[in-house]
């Protein structure tokens, strides 16, 4: 387990390093990864295994032609795997900053657009 903690730590200082420019960045850990947000909105996904990055309908497909593949986990329950809308840093990214930033910002756009509206507030009619 300190193993996967501590290339964890080295994959989520090195994402930081990587999306230095995305402004209001933030992390948090959470169910054995961490999650990297831009304000409110989490567009990168981290685990030991490496860095992903939230997609859409539009992106999958740049996604697949840089070679990338989708994050999926087995849920404790041993069902089938689930496969979650993020996807792997092309490799090509994962030591150039710049070409990194420009698959951050495709991340935070389809995060941006997949975030759900806040709730309403006041009495219902």
């Amino acid at each position: 387990m300190a193993r996967a903690t501590s290339q964890l730590d080295a994959n989520l200082a090195h994402a930081l390093e990587l999306f230095t420019h995305v402004k209001a960045m933030h992390s948090r850990k959470m169910f054995g990864g961490a999650g990297i947000y831009s304000a409110s909105v989490m567009f990168a996904l981290v685990t030991g295994d490496g860095i992903y990055l939230k997609a859409d309908d539009q992106t999958k497909a740049e996604f697949e032609a840089a070679g990338s593949s989708p994050f999926h986990y087995t849920p404790p329950s041993g069902k089938r795997p689930v496969t979650m809308n993020y996807w792997r840093l092309p490799d090509s990214a994962a030591d150039d900053a710049e070409e990194a930033m420009g698959w951050a910002q495709k991340a935070i756009d389809a995060a941006q657009k997949a975030k759900p509206p806040a709730p309403r507030r006041g009495p219902r009619p």
